[in-house]
């Protein structure tokens, strides 16, 4: 099966929290006033993302795994997960806050949801004046006192704020409580999983007049109850170079600040690569054809490519590998 770079249709999400910046910044083609995420690369059950363009339009990513699993995915990618896409890659628009959740480590999700647990990456696009993450806790705390805390409704006094620009960077860790608050926009870096435990949702209720599943229970065993300031990537930002921001078990991401053409060589790495484009655009160009790349945009380039050319007057783009 000939491949080549990838791009898919976005699936998009209303959110009680979402807005229109998905559409006013990034130029999604929605209608709706509450959309909230952009699912760019999914093989979420139910919501396995489709090529848009090139020969293989139409055709589901589960398909061409199927197909094409080893030069699609690597070896080394399938030797540790079979045909099971793992990553999920999205862009985040939050006009309200998020609701204060965590999500469960492998073994936990496994056990109880037969899932990938849920490690991610936060990188800041756009941010309202002011506005703020949660993540993890202020202090250190027992379970004992976390459920003390919640029932008697000062959850919020446990929790620690983080006031973020654009170019802002988290690792959120499984287990550690975070929201993302109202007025930013982030591309998401994610294991494949949609596990969340939604602990606080500020009392407010869906467009139907009900509150929202809350998850106290399952949650109590999952959070990590310690104080931890092991959130924030700190990385370099040299022009036309490879700048690492993570290295994890569970993806690779390196933050690419182009002002001129770049060739990207992936000829040793067995293993896809996904790029994002966080601002300017660019064009992916691999043998005789070439792939737009607008911010907000995502691109999936298959492990049997060795390697493309970047062509650019200024991007910034996240490169992401397994």
């Amino acid at each position: 099966m000939e491949l080549y770079p990838l791009k898919f249709d976005p699936i998009l999400k209303e959110r009680i929290w979402g807005g229109t910046k998905l559409k006013d910044v990034l130029g999604k083609s929605i209608t709706d006033e509450h959309t909230g995420e952009s699912w760019e690369i999914s093989a979420v059950d139910g919501d396995v993302s489709v090529v848009a363009n090139g020969t293989h339009r139409g055709t589901s990513l589960s398909r061409l795994i199927e197909d094409s699993a080893g030069d699609l995915l690597g070896q080394s990618v399938v030797e540790r997960f079979g045909k099971d896409f793992p990553i999920l890659i999205k862009f985040i628009d939050a006009r309200k806050d998020l609701s204060v959740q965590l999500h469960p480590h492998d073994e936990l999700a496994r056990e109880r949801h037969q899932s990938f647990g849920k490690t991610e990456m936060w990188y800041i696009m756009d941010a309202d004046p002011g506005a703020n993450l949660i993540v993890g806790f202020n202090r250190d705390l027992d379970k004992q006192t976390y459920k003390e805390y919640l029932q008697n409704d000062r959850l919020l006094e446990l929790l620690n704020y983080e006031q973020v620009k654009e170019g802002d960077t988290f690792f959120i860790n499984t287990g550690k409580v975070h929201a993302i608050g109202a007025g930013v926009l982030l591309a998401e870096i994610q294991q494949t999983s949609d596990i969340t435990y939604r602990i606080y949702d500020f009392k407010r209720k869906d467009k139907d007049g009900n509150y929202r599943e809350l998850h106290t229970e399952l949650a109590l065993d999952a959070i990590d109850y310690r104080k931890k300031d092991d959130f924030r990537v700190n990385y370099s930002q040299h022009p036309d170079a490879v700048n690492s921001m993570v290295d994890s078990p569970y993806f690779k991401t390196i933050f690419l600040h182009l002002n001129k053409d770049f060739a990207l060589d992936l000829k040793d790495r067995d293993a896809f690569t996904i790029l994002m484009c966080v601002q300017g655009s660019a064009n992916v160009i691999y043998k005789s054809e070439s792939v737009s790349l607008q911010r907000g945009e995502t691109v999936l380039l298959p492990a049997a490519i060795p390697g493309v050319t970047l062509e650019t007057a200024g991007a910034k783009l996240l490169e992401v590998t397994i």
